[in-house]
């Protein structure tokens, strides 16, 4: 991870550590460390498929977080706004739509400059 997402991560996780220090370091060191530092994969394909699991989970919230991250990793605004199309009709429409909401204040839509938002 470079110094910009470690920071990030780090400020994610103040709210987590407070209540759970053993959840917040699992997240850091196993999920963050290992899982996806792992070569199977391209960092843009797990945030296709983090984007994709926290919609048709209906975890939105937590694309607060991943938006830009996916954002660092290689996509563009507008590949995500086509996910988020397509979970819609897999996901279904309601998480698509949460989803939605959630990312336009963290994603810039096509021909806009990307919100100042810590990428980490």
């Amino acid at each position: 991870m470079t110094a910009e997402r470690d920071e990030a991560l780090a400020e994610a996780l103040v709210a987590v550590r407070r209540f759970s220090p053993e959840l917040a370091e699992l997240t850091e060191k196993t999920l963050f460390g290992d899982v996806l530092a792992r070569p199977g994969l391209s960092q843009r394909d797990r945030a296709l498929a983090t984007l994709s699991a926290l919609i048709a989970g209906g975890n939105a919230e937590q694309l607060r977080f991943h938006g830009p991250r996916a954002l660092a990793s290689g996509l563009s605004g507008a590949e995500i706004a086509e996910l988020v199309l397509q979970m819609a009709f897999y996901a279904g429409w309601p998480r698509a739509m949460s989803a939605l909401s959630i990312l336009a204040e963290v994603v810039p839509a096509a021909g806009e400059e990307p919100p100042e938002i810590s990428v980490g």
